[in-house]
């Protein structure tokens, strides 16, 4: 069951919508039934404290094969 967005061609409206299996959506706003569903792109997580530090130490030993550090 899949959060999709959707675009009304009719009345231009966009919305959101949790879909089931073969369910049929329709707009909220004129029930129209003729949709685009968009590309949704996830959102970034947001993060109360600081990012987490990006710190490497040449001195330390590799961290796997394929590794970049050796």
């Amino acid at each position: 069951m899949p959060m999709y967005e959707y675009a009304c061609g009719k009345c231009e409206t966009t919305f959101e919508a949790l879909v089931f299996d073969g369910e049929a959506v329709e707009c909220p706003e004129c029930q129209n039934t003729e949709l685009e569903r968009l590309l949704s792109v996830p959102a970034r997580p947001r993060s109360e404290g600081p990012a987490l530090p990006l710190t490497w130490n040449p001195k330390a030993p590799p961290c796997g094969p394929g590794c970049c550090r050796l």
